[in-house]
């Protein structure tokens, strides 16, 4: 059973088509949407700032995802501090690092890379497995961005945005058959 757990009088909230691994682990202000998917060895931890997910959005294994606290106080009372946005129809590969960051619809985060804290992922842009997305930066739609630090590779093609649509389905579907076998 994923480990799900409140902090602070916080629980998170799991929409019931949602799919969560057994070896999850969700803690505090996170919300997860309808079709996403949280697979195995993910760390969701919303105890500094909220953590907001999506639709149809596949978080794959081995993913941390983490917020930022506010130095002047508790995130609830200020409104400050760093939250982790990740929108509707995005792929997230195994073993990444969102940082109190925002990854924009339709965007595409690759394997072992890093985001960091207020980097925003536009949408339909990609960010290459293994890249380093430093704080503050802006990877803009129709780009793809990768090395350490990230950096403009080259434009995104019509069937790099094909693949990332096939990706979500092929999670979206995945997920569905995973929660049927619990059933």
């Amino acid at each position: 059973m994923a480990i799900i757990r409140s902090y602070r009088g916080i629980t998170p909230k799991i929409h019931p088509d949602a799919f969560v691994a057994e070896n999850a682990v969700i803690i505090g202000d996170v919300e997860i949407g309808a079709g996403s998917s949280i697979w195995y060895g993910c760390v969701l931890r919303g105890d500094s700032n909220r953590i907001r997910i999506g639709r149809n959005t596949n978080i794959q294994d081995g993913t941390v995802v983490h917020s930022n606290h506010d130095p002047e106080g508790d995130y609830r009372e200020t409104g400050g501090g760093m939250p982790c946005l990740i929108g509707d129809n995005i792929t997230v590969g195994h073993l990444a690092l969102l940082h109190a960051c925002t990854v924009e619809d339709g965007a595409f985060i690759g394997m072992r890379s890093v985001v960091m804290d207020l980097a925003v992922v536009e949408s339909g842009a990609m960010v290459a497995a293994g890249a380093l997305v430093t704080p503050r930066k802006r990877v803009p739609k129709g780009e793809l961005w990768g090395g350490n630090p990230a950096s403009h590779l080259r434009d995104l093609r019509p069937q790099d945005l094909e693949g990332f649509a096939h990706s979500v389905q092929n999670y979206v579907d995945l997920a569905a058959s995973y929660r049927a076998e619990k059933a």
